[in-house]
């Protein structure tokens, strides 16, 4: 017989909350109990099951756990969201009275280094929107008549990913679940769901229009060459007629890098980051860049002001004559 695998009920709880109350996504529950069994296994071990006695949990035991990420070379970004979750899931069980103290309350959270965003110029852009067109012309002729008829909707897919991706500066993930019932291409919006399924409508520029419709009409010709009944189900196709995941749209980004002699390390966030800083550099006001990006906060968003500083000590070091 199968070993029956032993759940904790409070984490179990936690889990239900965060999915019904906190609306959370499925990303960031898996997040949170990622973080508290890493907690569970080097408070307790293996020698421990469930149920765990969380009120022999204190702040050695959470100083302990925080120490051990810290000594391991985790990032400071790593070990701020560890604290974070634990400190949530503690708030949780004191809340619920399985507990009486947090012992993750009023740790201090590591320092996080100054990094500002990856963005690339509004030339170094348009060679990357131009790299699908660009590889057709130069790899599209020499493939037989089959590979030619899924090459011919990838590059235009392709082209229009990239497009929408600089357009609307939405993540990946939002693109990658994005469905054609959220798309108007007579108004020129989108209606993107992102971080805590709250909803957002990211306007679509004139290119992205174009390139869009006409992917959509290239995926419908496809679809049909394959056999397949009806209409699509999904935005964008792989060569199997399924959904093009948000890993394979990185991957084809660093692809088209490559072939636009950019770093091929630029990720689809790099055009996120592009996306803000041009909007930001052109006039745009932070309040409504920060609604583009459905931010929470308005100082996530005001991380790209400083880019836009940064690049402007450049131009003066560079131009003016007394720098």
């Amino acid at each position: 017989m199968p070993a029956t695998v032993t759940v904790d009920p409070r984490i179990a709880q936690f889990e239900l909350y965060l999915r019904a109350e906190k609306n959370a996504s499925d990303h960031t529950v898996e997040n949170y109990l990622r973080d508290i069994h890493q907690f569970t296994g080097h408070t307790w071990g293996d020698a421990t099951p469930p149920p765990y006695p969380w009120k022999e949990a204190d702040r050695f035991a959470a100083r302990g756990f925080v120490v051990a990420f810290q000594r391991s070379g985790s990032a400071p970004s790593t070990t701020s969201r560890k604290i974070s979750s634990l400190r949530s899931f503690f708030r949780f069980l004191v809340r619920e009275r399985h507990v009486e103290v947090n012992p993750f309350s009023g740790l201090p959270l590591p320092k996080k280094a100054s990094r500002l965003p990856n963005v690339i110029s509004v030339v170094e852009v348009n060679r990357l929107l131009d790299a699908p067109q660009a590889w057709w012309k130069m790899e599209g002729q020499g493939l037989d008549a089959r590979q030619r008829e899924f090459a011919s909707y990838a590059w235009q897919r392709d082209a229009a990913i990239l497009e929408v991706l600089y357009s609307t500066g939405m993540r990946i993930s939002e693109l990658s679940g994005l469905t054609e019932a959220r798309v108007d291409l007579i108004s020129g919006v989108v209606i993107v769901r992102g971080k805590g399924k709250k909803e957002r409508m990211c306007p679509l520029g004139k290119p992205a229009e174009r390139a869009l419709g006409t992917a959509l009409h290239a995926r419908d010709a496809h679809w049909a060459a394959c056999g397949m009944p009806g209409k699509p189900p999904i935005l964008f196709l792989n060569r199997n007629t399924g959904p093009l995941t948000a890993r394979s749209m990185e991957r084809l980004l660093k692809k088209y890098a490559l072939l636009a002699g950019l770093n091929p390390e630029i990720s689809p966030h790099t055009l996120r980051h592009s996306f803000a800083t041009h909007l930001l550099d052109a006039g745009a006001d932070l309040r409504s860049v920060q609604e583009l990006l459905g931010h929470a906060s308005l100082s996530t968003t005001q991380i790209y002001t400083h880019v836009s500083i940064e690049r402007l000590k450049e131009v003066y070091e560079e131009a003016h004559p007394r720098a």
